[in-house]
């Protein structure tokens, strides 16, 4: 109950920084992705099942502020946390390597995915244009973000996980 609090906590934490704070400090209008950040940590440290629901959530929340449809970007978060959570068995979890190069990977999925539905469907075929300005900048932004948030993530897991032991004795 108290893990499901917590992350519940966090998502809104993330979505309210990532809306207010970080789009004061945007860069070139670009600012970084913290609820991929939340939903592929998660997918790594507690496996699929924990990832898809963060995804689930953080999508869901995306796509009500931001969304004209319900379930897109709810259905990308929950992939993006499945997948990632096939990665939960197979790395250290203060490594930070590979949740860098995940989160980067997950971020060109889901702005690819943006592209593909928002763009080139209505035959606005500005791929390159729209991969240097907005893809690119914006992938940066959340891979340097996610250096320092995936450590906090790790340490808030850290935590659940003793008190989870702790209540079990």
């Amino acid at each position: 109950m108290r893990r499901t609090l917590v992350i519940a906590f966090l998502i809104i934490i993330s979505f309210v920084l990532q809306t207010t704070v970080f789009n004061l400090h945007d860069i070139s209008g670009v600012t970084p992705d913290l609820l991929i950040i939340i939903t592929m940590s998660f997918g790594i440290m507690r496996g699929r099942r924990e990832g898809l629901l963060t995804g689930f959530f953080c999508g869901m929340l995306y796509d009500i502020f931001y969304g004209s449809l319900m379930g897109p970007f709810m259905f990308l978060y929950m992939l993006v946390g499945y997948v990632n959570g096939f990665f939960h068995r197979k790395y250290l979890m203060e490594d930070v390597m590979l949740p860098v190069m995940i989160s980067a990977v997950d971020e060109l999925f889901i702005e690819f995915m943006v592209y593909i539905f928002a763009f080139l469907l209505r035959n606005r075929l500005y791929f390159g244009r729209y991969l240097v300005h907005i893809i690119l900048p914006k992938t940066l932004y959340t891979v340097l973000i996610t250096v320092v948030v995936y450590r906090i993530y790790v340490r808030i897991n850290k935590y659940l996980k003793k008190k989870v032991s702790e209540a079990k004795k």
